[in-house]
């Protein structure tokens, strides 16, 4: 059975930092790119950031460039999601997402991942 399980959300001031996690089990880590999404009260699920298996290819959204940085250890089948300067804008519930790698470009959808977590959440106050 696979499962994704993420932790390190909470409560943050504007401009604070944080670090959240995701460690797979039940899935070969390593032939899966993996992806982080958010969905905020009353909005649709947004792409943040992907990861292609090796590390080696980072994607980001637009609204969290040059804030947020992906990176996974695949030692420890985890994938990270380092968040810096947040706004109150990036409050939601983040979700990570393991998809069978596919060229980068093409991990920004929903529909390219086949497993995802339940979801933590991160909220920022002004």
């Amino acid at each position: 059975q696979v499962q994704l399980v993420e932790s390190g959300g909470g409560l943050v001031q504007a401009g604070g930092s944080l670090t959240l996690s995701c460690a797979g089990s039940g899935l070969p880590f390593r032939s899966y790119g993996m992806g982080w999404f958010r969905q905020a009260p009353g909005k649709q699920h947004e792409f943040v950031a992907t990861i292609g298996w090796s590390g080696g290819s980072t994607l980001y959204a637009d609204s969290v460039k040059g804030r947020f940085t992906i990176s996974r250890n695949n030692a420890k089948n985890t994938v990270y999601l380092q968040m810096n300067s947040l706004k109150p804008e990036d409050t939601a519930v983040y979700y990570c997402a393991a998809g069978l790698a596919r060229p980068i470009a093409t991990m920004t959808t929903r529909g390219k991942y086949d497993y995802w977590g339940q979801g933590t959440q991160v909220t920022v106050s002004s």
